[in-house]
Protein backbone atom coordinates (compact mmCIF):
# COMPACT_ATOMS: atom_id res chain seq x y z
CA UNK A 1 0.00 0.00 0.00
CA UNK A 2 1.33 3.39 -1.08
CA UNK A 3 2.07 6.04 2.07
CA UNK A 4 1.98 9.55 1.86
CA UNK A 5 5.95 9.39 1.16
CA UNK A 6 5.60 7.19 -1.82
CA UNK A 7 3.41 9.26 -3.18
CA UNK A 8 5.61 12.66 -4.60
CA UNK A 9 6.41 11.87 -8.08
CA UNK A 10 4.95 12.79 -11.46
CA UNK A 11 3.13 10.32 -13.01
CA UNK A 12 5.47 9.91 -15.79
CA UNK A 13 9.47 10.12 -15.08
CA UNK A 14 11.44 10.59 -18.67
CA UNK A 15 15.50 10.04 -16.66
CA UNK A 16 14.59 6.58 -16.01
CA UNK A 17 15.80 3.74 -18.87
CA UNK A 18 16.52 6.84 -20.65
CA UNK A 19 18.85 5.14 -23.18
CA UNK A 20 17.44 1.83 -24.05
CA UNK A 21 17.21 1.51 -27.76
CA UNK A 22 13.44 1.53 -29.32
CA UNK A 23 11.88 -1.76 -30.75
CA UNK A 24 12.79 -2.76 -34.31
CA UNK A 25 9.55 -1.15 -36.40
CA UNK A 26 9.34 -4.43 -38.20
CA UNK A 27 8.39 -6.13 -35.24
CA UNK A 28 3.96 -6.29 -35.22
CA UNK A 29 2.53 -3.23 -33.09
CA UNK A 30 0.03 -5.62 -31.15
CA UNK A 31 3.39 -8.46 -29.73
CA UNK A 32 2.04 -8.87 -26.11
CA UNK A 33 3.76 -11.08 -24.07
CA UNK A 34 2.98 -11.95 -20.69
CA UNK A 35 0.06 -9.03 -21.05
CA UNK A 36 2.55 -7.13 -21.64
CA UNK A 37 3.77 -5.59 -24.50
CA UNK A 38 8.05 -4.81 -23.84
CA UNK A 39 8.31 -1.99 -26.29
CA UNK A 40 6.15 0.53 -24.43
CA UNK A 41 8.40 0.70 -21.74
CA UNK A 42 11.33 1.15 -23.69
CA UNK A 43 9.48 3.67 -26.10
CA UNK A 44 8.21 6.09 -23.29
CA UNK A 45 11.57 5.69 -21.88
CA UNK A 46 13.02 6.88 -24.87
CA UNK A 47 14.25 11.05 -24.52
CA UNK A 48 15.31 11.21 -27.64
CA UNK A 49 12.36 11.02 -29.31
CA UNK A 50 9.89 14.14 -29.59
CA UNK A 51 7.55 13.77 -26.97
CA UNK A 52 4.79 14.28 -28.68
CA UNK A 53 6.19 11.66 -31.30
CA UNK A 54 6.60 9.25 -28.12
CA UNK A 55 3.28 9.66 -26.59
CA UNK A 56 1.35 9.01 -29.92
CA UNK A 57 3.02 5.91 -30.30
CA UNK A 58 2.90 4.84 -27.10
CA UNK A 59 -0.66 5.38 -26.99
CA UNK A 60 -1.22 3.72 -29.90
CA UNK A 61 0.44 0.40 -28.24
CA UNK A 62 -1.68 1.32 -25.00
CA UNK A 63 -5.07 1.14 -26.84
CA UNK A 64 -3.89 -2.10 -28.98
CA UNK A 65 -3.70 -3.93 -25.20
CA UNK A 66 -6.76 -1.87 -23.87
CA UNK A 67 -9.18 -2.50 -26.08
CA UNK A 68 -8.88 -6.51 -26.52
CA UNK A 69 -9.44 -6.81 -22.74
CA UNK A 70 -11.97 -4.01 -22.01
CA UNK A 71 -14.41 -4.75 -25.14
CA UNK A 72 -15.54 -8.20 -23.90
CA UNK A 73 -15.10 -7.14 -20.05
CA UNK A 74 -17.78 -4.41 -20.42
CA UNK A 75 -19.52 -6.97 -22.15
CA UNK A 76 -19.43 -9.70 -19.59
CA UNK A 77 -20.57 -7.00 -16.86
CA UNK A 78 -23.18 -5.56 -19.08
CA UNK A 79 -24.62 -9.16 -19.85
CA UNK A 80 -24.39 -9.92 -16.41
CA UNK A 81 -25.71 -7.19 -15.03
CA UNK A 82 -29.00 -7.06 -18.06
CA UNK A 83 -30.04 -10.58 -16.54
CA UNK A 84 -30.42 -8.56 -13.06
CA UNK A 85 -31.87 -6.10 -15.15
CA UNK A 86 -34.24 -7.95 -17.23
CA UNK A 87 -35.41 -9.91 -13.56
CA UNK A 88 -36.57 -6.69 -12.28
CA UNK A 89 -38.52 -6.11 -15.47
CA UNK A 90 -40.29 -9.09 -15.36
CA UNK A 91 -41.06 -8.36 -11.56
CA UNK A 92 -41.85 -4.72 -12.99
CA UNK A 93 -44.68 -5.77 -15.47
CA UNK A 94 -46.31 -8.05 -12.70
CA UNK A 95 -46.91 -4.47 -10.86
CA UNK A 96 -45.43 -1.31 -9.19
CA UNK A 97 -45.57 -3.35 -5.48
CA UNK A 98 -43.50 -5.88 -7.31
CA UNK A 99 -40.96 -3.80 -9.00
CA UNK A 100 -40.49 -1.48 -5.57
CA UNK A 101 -40.05 -5.05 -3.73
CA UNK A 102 -37.55 -6.49 -6.75
CA UNK A 103 -35.62 -2.84 -6.67
CA UNK A 104 -35.22 -3.28 -2.30
CA UNK A 105 -34.92 -6.74 -2.86
CA UNK A 106 -31.99 -6.08 -5.22
CA UNK A 107 -30.62 -2.61 -4.25
CA UNK A 108 -31.26 -3.31 -0.51
CA UNK A 109 -30.54 -6.92 0.57
CA UNK A 110 -28.97 -8.66 -2.85
CA UNK A 111 -25.92 -5.96 -3.30
CA UNK A 112 -24.62 -6.71 -0.21
CA UNK A 113 -23.55 -9.82 -0.97
CA UNK A 114 -22.16 -9.15 -4.60
CA UNK A 115 -20.22 -5.85 -2.82
CA UNK A 116 -18.94 -8.07 -0.37
CA UNK A 117 -18.30 -11.10 -2.82
CA UNK A 118 -16.52 -8.84 -5.59
CA UNK A 119 -14.91 -7.13 -3.22
CA UNK A 120 -13.13 -9.88 -1.35
CA UNK A 121 -12.80 -11.20 -4.96
CA UNK A 122 -10.86 -8.48 -6.21
CA UNK A 123 -8.17 -9.55 -3.78
CA UNK A 124 -7.45 -12.53 -6.97
CA UNK A 125 -6.91 -9.74 -9.45
CA UNK A 126 -4.30 -8.21 -7.75
CA UNK A 127 -2.33 -11.52 -6.54
CA UNK A 128 -2.87 -12.95 -10.14
CA UNK A 129 -2.16 -9.94 -12.36
CA UNK A 130 0.75 -9.53 -10.53
CA UNK A 131 2.12 -12.91 -10.59
CA UNK A 132 0.72 -13.38 -14.12
CA UNK A 133 2.99 -10.24 -15.14
CA UNK A 134 5.90 -11.95 -12.99
CA UNK A 135 5.80 -15.18 -15.14
CA UNK A 136 4.81 -17.00 -12.17
CA UNK A 137 2.00 -19.02 -13.66
CA UNK A 138 2.07 -21.99 -11.06
CA UNK A 139 0.58 -19.50 -8.42
CA UNK A 140 -2.88 -18.99 -10.46
CA UNK A 141 -4.52 -21.44 -9.80
CA UNK A 142 -3.37 -21.77 -6.04
CA UNK A 143 -5.19 -18.28 -5.70
CA UNK A 144 -8.15 -19.07 -7.34
CA UNK A 145 -9.01 -22.09 -5.19
CA UNK A 146 -7.94 -19.96 -2.10
CA UNK A 147 -10.29 -17.05 -2.89
CA UNK A 148 -13.12 -19.45 -3.51
CA UNK A 149 -12.57 -21.01 0.06
CA UNK A 150 -12.74 -17.70 1.32
CA UNK A 151 -15.51 -16.41 -0.03
CA UNK A 152 -17.91 -20.01 0.00
CA UNK A 153 -17.18 -19.84 3.90
CA UNK A 154 -17.85 -15.69 3.79
CA UNK A 155 -20.99 -16.79 2.11
CA UNK A 156 -22.29 -19.01 5.06
CA UNK A 157 -22.82 -16.16 7.95
CA UNK A 158 -24.72 -14.18 4.47
CA UNK A 159 -27.12 -16.81 4.06
CA UNK A 160 -28.50 -16.01 7.49
CA UNK A 161 -28.98 -12.28 6.65
CA UNK A 162 -30.99 -13.23 3.34
CA UNK A 163 -33.03 -15.16 5.72
CA UNK A 164 -33.93 -12.54 7.83
CA UNK A 165 -34.49 -10.10 5.49
CA UNK A 166 -37.81 -9.42 5.84
CA UNK A 167 -37.62 -8.50 9.96
CA UNK A 168 -33.92 -6.51 8.59
CA UNK A 169 -35.98 -4.56 6.21
CA UNK A 170 -38.81 -3.97 8.98
CA UNK A 171 -36.65 -2.60 10.98
CA UNK A 172 -35.42 -0.11 8.73
CA UNK A 173 -38.30 1.61 8.12
CA UNK A 174 -39.79 0.02 5.37
CA UNK A 175 -43.52 -0.77 4.68
CA UNK A 176 -45.15 -4.22 5.65
CA UNK A 177 -46.34 -4.79 2.41
CA UNK A 178 -42.65 -3.77 0.86
CA UNK A 179 -40.98 -5.90 2.84
CA UNK A 180 -43.07 -9.10 2.46
CA UNK A 181 -42.68 -9.42 -1.29
CA UNK A 182 -39.15 -7.83 -1.17
CA UNK A 183 -38.07 -10.92 1.34
CA UNK A 184 -40.14 -13.68 -0.92
CA UNK A 185 -37.64 -12.04 -3.61
CA UNK A 186 -34.82 -12.34 -2.15
CA UNK A 187 -35.39 -16.18 -0.82
CA UNK A 188 -35.16 -17.29 -4.65
CA UNK A 189 -31.32 -15.04 -4.58
CA UNK A 190 -29.83 -17.48 -1.81
CA UNK A 191 -28.41 -20.36 -4.17
CA UNK A 192 -26.39 -17.10 -5.71
CA UNK A 193 -24.67 -16.04 -2.62
CA UNK A 194 -22.62 -19.06 -3.57
CA UNK A 195 -22.65 -18.66 -7.29
CA UNK A 196 -21.02 -15.19 -6.76
CA UNK A 197 -18.07 -17.21 -4.31
CA UNK A 198 -16.74 -19.17 -7.50
CA UNK A 199 -17.52 -16.95 -10.17
CA UNK A 200 -15.80 -13.68 -9.21
CA UNK A 201 -12.49 -15.90 -7.89
CA UNK A 202 -12.85 -17.16 -11.91
CA UNK A 203 -13.38 -14.05 -13.90
CA UNK A 204 -10.53 -12.36 -12.00
CA UNK A 205 -8.49 -15.56 -12.77
CA UNK A 206 -9.47 -15.25 -16.19
CA UNK A 207 -9.04 -11.47 -16.56
CA UNK A 208 -5.64 -11.51 -15.35
CA UNK A 209 -4.39 -13.70 -18.16
CA UNK A 210 -6.52 -11.79 -20.53
CA UNK A 211 -9.32 -14.29 -21.42
CA UNK A 212 -12.25 -12.17 -21.72
CA UNK A 213 -14.00 -12.98 -24.68
CA UNK A 214 -14.89 -16.68 -23.46
CA UNK A 215 -16.66 -15.10 -20.80
CA UNK A 216 -18.59 -12.57 -23.35
CA UNK A 217 -19.86 -16.05 -25.57
CA UNK A 218 -20.87 -17.74 -21.92
CA UNK A 219 -22.68 -14.86 -20.76
CA UNK A 220 -24.16 -14.25 -24.01
CA UNK A 221 -25.69 -17.67 -24.20
CA UNK A 222 -27.00 -17.78 -21.10
CA UNK A 223 -28.67 -14.82 -21.13
CA UNK A 224 -31.01 -16.06 -23.65
CA UNK A 225 -31.82 -19.04 -21.56
CA UNK A 226 -32.13 -17.00 -18.90
CA UNK A 227 -34.67 -14.85 -20.31
CA UNK A 228 -36.67 -17.28 -21.67
CA UNK A 229 -36.40 -19.19 -18.07
CA UNK A 230 -37.88 -15.78 -16.66
CA UNK A 231 -40.77 -15.95 -19.01
CA UNK A 232 -41.64 -19.56 -18.42
CA UNK A 233 -41.31 -19.00 -14.44
CA UNK A 234 -42.99 -15.88 -14.05
CA UNK A 235 -45.90 -15.61 -17.09
CA UNK A 236 -46.41 -19.77 -17.90
CA UNK A 237 -46.37 -21.01 -14.41
CA UNK A 238 -47.80 -18.21 -12.24
CA UNK A 239 -44.37 -18.80 -9.85
CA UNK A 240 -44.67 -14.65 -9.34
CA UNK A 241 -41.42 -12.95 -7.77
CA UNK A 242 -40.23 -16.01 -6.38
CA UNK A 243 -39.95 -17.69 -9.60
CA UNK A 244 -37.75 -14.90 -11.38
CA UNK A 245 -35.43 -15.01 -8.15
CA UNK A 246 -34.92 -18.27 -8.46
CA UNK A 247 -34.49 -18.44 -12.44
CA UNK A 248 -31.79 -15.46 -11.81
CA UNK A 249 -29.88 -17.74 -9.58
CA UNK A 250 -29.80 -20.58 -11.63
CA UNK A 251 -28.34 -18.60 -14.81
CA UNK A 252 -25.46 -17.53 -12.06
CA UNK A 253 -24.52 -21.18 -11.69
CA UNK A 254 -24.91 -21.65 -15.73
CA UNK A 255 -21.94 -19.16 -16.11
CA UNK A 256 -20.27 -20.57 -12.78
CA UNK A 257 -20.22 -23.84 -14.75
CA UNK A 258 -19.43 -23.23 -17.93
CA UNK A 259 -16.49 -21.25 -16.90
CA UNK A 260 -14.96 -24.44 -15.07
CA UNK A 261 -15.27 -26.65 -17.88
CA UNK A 262 -13.42 -23.94 -20.00
CA UNK A 263 -11.04 -23.67 -17.29
CA UNK A 264 -10.21 -27.26 -17.56
CA UNK A 265 -10.59 -27.72 -21.01
CA UNK A 266 -8.81 -25.01 -22.68
CA UNK A 267 -4.92 -24.67 -23.53
CA UNK A 268 -4.64 -21.61 -22.65
CA UNK A 269 -4.99 -22.05 -19.04
CA UNK A 270 -2.67 -25.53 -18.94
CA UNK A 271 -0.14 -23.10 -17.56
CA UNK A 272 -2.03 -21.47 -14.65
CA UNK A 273 -4.27 -24.45 -13.76
CA UNK A 274 -2.52 -27.58 -12.73
CA UNK A 275 -5.66 -28.99 -10.81
CA UNK A 276 -6.58 -29.07 -6.96
CA UNK A 277 -3.92 -28.11 -4.81
CA UNK A 278 -3.52 -29.16 -1.59
CA UNK A 279 -1.65 -25.83 -1.30
CA UNK A 280 -4.79 -24.01 -1.58
CA UNK A 281 -6.03 -24.24 2.43
CA UNK A 282 -2.76 -23.23 3.18
CA UNK A 283 -1.82 -19.21 4.02
CA UNK A 284 -5.69 -18.68 4.71
CA UNK A 285 -5.28 -16.01 7.52
CA UNK A 286 -3.03 -14.19 5.12
CA UNK A 287 -5.34 -14.25 2.48
CA UNK A 288 -8.64 -13.33 4.07
CA UNK A 289 -6.47 -10.44 5.50
CA UNK A 290 -6.13 -9.04 1.63
CA UNK A 291 -9.41 -10.11 0.63
CA UNK A 292 -11.40 -8.43 3.97
CA UNK A 293 -9.26 -5.60 2.50
CA UNK A 294 -10.25 -5.54 -1.13
CA UNK A 295 -14.45 -5.90 0.44
CA UNK A 296 -14.06 -2.86 2.73
CA UNK A 297 -13.04 -0.97 -0.26
CA UNK A 298 -15.67 -2.55 -2.51
CA UNK A 299 -18.54 -2.68 -0.29
CA UNK A 300 -18.16 1.01 0.95
CA UNK A 301 -18.73 1.84 -2.72
CA UNK A 302 -21.41 -0.84 -3.59
CA UNK A 303 -23.72 0.17 -0.36
CA UNK A 304 -22.95 3.68 -0.76
CA UNK A 305 -25.90 3.65 -3.62
CA UNK A 306 -27.95 0.76 -1.29
CA UNK A 307 -28.38 2.76 1.39
CA UNK A 308 -29.70 5.75 -1.45
CA UNK A 309 -32.68 3.15 -2.39
CA UNK A 310 -33.04 2.26 1.35
CA UNK A 311 -33.09 5.75 2.79
CA UNK A 312 -35.44 6.99 -0.17
CA UNK A 313 -38.11 3.90 1.62
CA UNK A 314 -38.35 6.33 4.56
CA UNK A 315 -39.56 9.14 2.24
CA UNK A 316 -43.09 10.40 1.74
CA UNK A 317 -44.98 8.41 -1.25
CA UNK A 318 -42.20 5.86 -0.73
CA UNK A 319 -43.71 3.58 -3.74
CA UNK A 320 -43.06 6.61 -6.07
CA UNK A 321 -39.75 7.14 -4.26
CA UNK A 322 -38.26 4.24 -4.68
CA UNK A 323 -40.35 2.88 -8.47
CA UNK A 324 -38.14 6.38 -9.45
CA UNK A 325 -35.37 5.24 -7.92
CA UNK A 326 -35.34 1.78 -9.36
CA UNK A 327 -35.70 2.72 -12.94
CA UNK A 328 -32.84 5.29 -12.24
CA UNK A 329 -30.55 2.78 -10.42
CA UNK A 330 -31.21 0.26 -12.85
CA UNK A 331 -29.74 2.39 -15.73
CA UNK A 332 -26.91 3.13 -13.47
CA UNK A 333 -26.13 -0.08 -13.10
CA UNK A 334 -26.44 -1.18 -16.60
CA UNK A 335 -24.47 1.45 -18.21
CA UNK A 336 -22.22 1.47 -14.75
CA UNK A 337 -20.49 -2.02 -16.12
CA UNK A 338 -19.46 0.02 -19.07
CA UNK A 339 -16.88 1.62 -16.03
CA UNK A 340 -16.83 -1.61 -14.05
CA UNK A 341 -15.10 -3.46 -17.78
CA UNK A 342 -12.89 -0.67 -18.02
CA UNK A 343 -11.99 -0.99 -14.18
CA UNK A 344 -11.45 -4.39 -14.38
CA UNK A 345 -8.93 -3.36 -17.30
CA UNK A 346 -7.22 -0.71 -15.64
CA UNK A 347 -6.64 -3.48 -12.68
CA UNK A 348 -4.91 -6.01 -15.11
CA UNK A 349 -3.03 -3.59 -17.45
CA UNK A 350 -1.78 -2.11 -14.31
CA UNK A 351 -1.35 -4.98 -12.11
CA UNK A 352 0.38 -6.95 -15.06
CA UNK A 353 2.90 -3.61 -15.98
CA UNK A 354 3.45 -3.86 -12.08
CA UNK A 355 4.57 -7.28 -12.30
CA UNK A 356 6.58 -7.12 -15.21
CA UNK A 357 8.84 -4.16 -13.79
CA UNK A 358 7.59 -1.57 -15.73
CA UNK A 359 6.80 1.41 -13.84
CA UNK A 360 6.28 3.80 -16.97
CA UNK A 361 3.95 1.33 -19.01
CA UNK A 362 1.46 1.22 -15.66
CA UNK A 363 1.12 4.84 -15.64
CA UNK A 364 0.81 5.39 -18.85
CA UNK A 365 -2.15 2.75 -18.69
CA UNK A 366 -3.85 4.49 -16.00
CA UNK A 367 -3.93 7.99 -17.85
CA UNK A 368 -4.96 6.32 -20.92
CA UNK A 369 -7.57 3.94 -19.76
CA UNK A 370 -9.36 6.99 -17.38
CA UNK A 371 -9.14 9.28 -20.93
CA UNK A 372 -11.25 6.56 -22.66
CA UNK A 373 -13.28 5.51 -20.07
CA UNK A 374 -14.41 9.30 -19.68
CA UNK A 375 -14.92 10.13 -23.26
CA UNK A 376 -17.69 7.23 -23.07
CA UNK A 377 -19.56 8.56 -19.96
CA UNK A 378 -19.58 11.57 -21.44
CA UNK A 379 -21.50 10.50 -24.15
CA UNK A 380 -23.75 8.02 -22.02
CA UNK A 381 -24.55 10.88 -19.92
CA UNK A 382 -25.94 12.78 -23.05
CA UNK A 383 -28.05 9.75 -24.32
CA UNK A 384 -30.18 9.62 -20.85
CA UNK A 385 -30.87 13.45 -21.25
CA UNK A 386 -32.31 12.97 -24.48
CA UNK A 387 -34.14 10.23 -23.55
CA UNK A 388 -35.18 11.63 -19.65
CA UNK A 389 -38.85 11.98 -20.84
CA UNK A 390 -39.36 8.26 -22.38
CA UNK A 391 -36.80 6.21 -20.75
CA UNK A 392 -39.24 4.78 -18.04
CA UNK A 393 -41.22 2.97 -20.00
CA UNK A 394 -39.54 0.03 -20.21
CA UNK A 395 -39.68 -0.71 -16.79
CA UNK A 396 -43.22 0.29 -16.05
CA UNK A 397 -46.47 2.20 -17.61
CA UNK A 398 -47.33 4.57 -14.89
CA UNK A 399 -47.37 8.09 -16.36
CA UNK A 400 -46.33 9.02 -12.51
CA UNK A 401 -43.24 7.07 -12.23
CA UNK A 402 -42.17 8.36 -16.00
CA UNK A 403 -42.24 12.08 -14.73
CA UNK A 404 -40.55 11.53 -11.31
CA UNK A 405 -37.82 9.29 -13.62
CA UNK A 406 -37.47 12.66 -15.72
CA UNK A 407 -36.94 14.89 -12.86
CA UNK A 408 -34.04 12.50 -11.89
CA UNK A 409 -32.09 12.47 -14.78
CA UNK A 410 -30.30 15.06 -14.73
CA UNK A 411 -28.45 13.96 -11.47
CA UNK A 412 -28.17 10.10 -13.17
CA UNK A 413 -26.19 12.25 -16.02
CA UNK A 414 -23.57 13.99 -13.49
CA UNK A 415 -23.04 10.11 -11.65
CA UNK A 416 -22.67 8.69 -15.26
CA UNK A 417 -20.06 11.24 -15.82
CA UNK A 418 -18.37 10.64 -12.75
CA UNK A 419 -18.57 6.85 -13.08
CA UNK A 420 -16.41 7.56 -16.14
CA UNK A 421 -13.67 8.22 -13.46
CA UNK A 422 -13.79 6.87 -10.26
CA UNK A 423 -14.35 3.04 -11.16
CA UNK A 424 -11.22 2.96 -13.40
CA UNK A 425 -9.61 4.76 -10.25
CA UNK A 426 -10.53 2.10 -8.33
CA UNK A 427 -9.26 -0.51 -10.87
CA UNK A 428 -5.92 1.25 -10.30
CA UNK A 429 -5.78 0.59 -6.71
CA UNK A 430 -6.95 -2.95 -6.79
CA UNK A 431 -4.03 -3.14 -9.56
CA UNK A 432 -1.76 -1.57 -7.27
CA UNK A 433 -2.56 -3.36 -3.82
CA UNK A 434 -4.25 0.00 -2.33
CA UNK A 435 -7.50 -1.54 -1.15
CA UNK A 436 -7.03 -0.64 2.14
CA UNK A 437 -6.03 3.05 1.84
CA UNK A 438 -8.53 3.62 -0.30
CA UNK A 439 -11.29 2.51 1.94
CA UNK A 440 -10.10 4.88 4.93
CA UNK A 441 -10.94 7.76 1.68
CA UNK A 442 -14.42 5.68 1.03
CA UNK A 443 -15.08 6.35 4.80
CA UNK A 444 -14.31 9.89 4.98
CA UNK A 445 -15.89 10.71 1.29
CA UNK A 446 -18.69 8.15 1.13
CA UNK A 447 -20.03 8.28 4.68
CA UNK A 448 -18.72 11.58 6.77
CA UNK A 449 -19.82 13.62 3.99
CA UNK A 450 -21.95 12.00 1.06
CA UNK A 451 -24.76 10.13 3.17
CA UNK A 452 -25.56 12.80 5.78
CA UNK A 453 -25.19 15.45 3.41
CA UNK A 454 -27.94 13.97 1.52
CA UNK A 455 -30.25 13.53 4.62
CA UNK A 456 -30.08 17.04 5.26
CA UNK A 457 -31.03 18.24 1.85
CA UNK A 458 -33.56 15.30 1.26
CA UNK A 459 -35.07 15.34 4.42
CA UNK A 460 -34.16 18.92 6.61
CA UNK A 461 -34.78 20.86 2.82
CA UNK A 462 -37.50 18.68 1.94
CA UNK A 463 -35.53 17.95 -1.50
CA UNK A 464 -36.44 14.26 -1.72
CA UNK A 465 -34.58 11.97 -3.67
CA UNK A 466 -33.59 14.73 -5.45
CA UNK A 467 -31.39 16.06 -2.37
CA UNK A 468 -30.24 12.57 -1.39
CA UNK A 469 -29.05 11.81 -4.66
CA UNK A 470 -27.44 15.80 -4.43
CA UNK A 471 -25.68 14.71 -0.90
CA UNK A 472 -24.32 11.37 -2.83
CA UNK A 473 -23.24 13.05 -5.65
CA UNK A 474 -21.23 15.23 -3.46
CA UNK A 475 -19.43 12.37 -1.34
CA UNK A 476 -18.30 10.63 -4.85
CA UNK A 477 -16.82 13.37 -6.83
CA UNK A 478 -14.83 14.34 -3.53
CA UNK A 479 -13.67 10.63 -3.41
CA UNK A 480 -12.50 11.19 -7.07
CA UNK A 481 -10.51 14.30 -6.99
CA UNK A 482 -8.77 12.74 -3.86
CA UNK A 483 -7.95 9.52 -6.02
CA UNK A 484 -7.03 11.84 -8.59
CA UNK A 485 -4.18 13.18 -6.72
CA UNK A 486 -3.23 10.43 -4.98
CA UNK A 487 -3.30 8.78 -8.02
CA UNK A 488 -1.00 11.54 -10.14
CA UNK A 489 1.92 11.89 -7.07
CA UNK A 490 2.08 7.91 -7.03
CA UNK A 491 6.03 6.76 -7.55
CA UNK A 492 5.72 4.05 -10.42
CA UNK A 493 9.20 2.69 -9.33
CA UNK A 494 8.64 2.22 -6.01
CA UNK A 495 5.09 0.22 -6.91
CA UNK A 496 7.15 -2.36 -9.06
CA UNK A 497 9.27 -2.91 -5.81
CA UNK A 498 5.93 -3.34 -3.51
CA UNK A 499 4.67 -5.80 -6.31
CA UNK A 500 7.80 -7.97 -6.15
CA UNK A 501 7.83 -8.16 -2.29
CA UNK A 502 4.36 -9.07 -2.13
CA UNK A 503 4.59 -11.65 -4.44
CA UNK A 504 7.79 -13.31 -2.58
CA UNK A 505 6.44 -12.66 0.51
CA UNK A 506 2.94 -14.87 -0.47
CA UNK A 507 5.12 -17.18 -2.41
CA UNK A 508 7.50 -17.84 0.36
CA UNK A 509 5.13 -17.58 3.10
CA UNK A 510 7.45 -15.80 5.92
CA UNK A 511 5.83 -12.90 5.93
CA UNK A 512 2.04 -11.83 5.88
CA UNK A 513 1.33 -10.27 3.06
CA UNK A 514 -0.28 -7.28 3.77
CA UNK A 515 0.82 -4.83 6.33
CA UNK A 516 -0.88 -1.36 7.52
Amino acid sequence: MASQDDLHQPILNDSHHEHEPLPEPAEPISAVFHGVDPRLEKLLSDTQLPQFKRLQLATWIELKLLFPLAGPAVFVYMINNFMSLSTRVFAGHLGNLELAAASLGNSGIQLLAYGLMLGMGSAVETLCGQAYGAHRYEMLGVYLQRSTIVLTLTGIPMTLIYVLSKPILLLLGESTAVASAAAVFVYGLIPQIFAYAVNFPIQKFLQSQRIVTPSAYISTATLVVHLFLSWLAVYKLDMGLIGASLVLSLSWWIIVVAQFVYILISDKCKQTWTGLSLQAFSGLWEFLKLSTASAVMLCLETWYFQILVLVAGLLKNPELALDSLAVCMAINGLLFMVSVGFNAAASVRVSNELGAGNPKSAAFAVIVVNLVSFMVAIIEAVVVLALRNVISYAFTSGETVADAVSELCPFLAVTLVLNGIQPVLSGVAVGCGWQAFVAYINVGCYYVVGIPLGCLLGFKFDLGAKGIWSGMIGGTMMQTLILLWVTFRTDWDKEVEIARSRLDKWEDKKEPLLKN
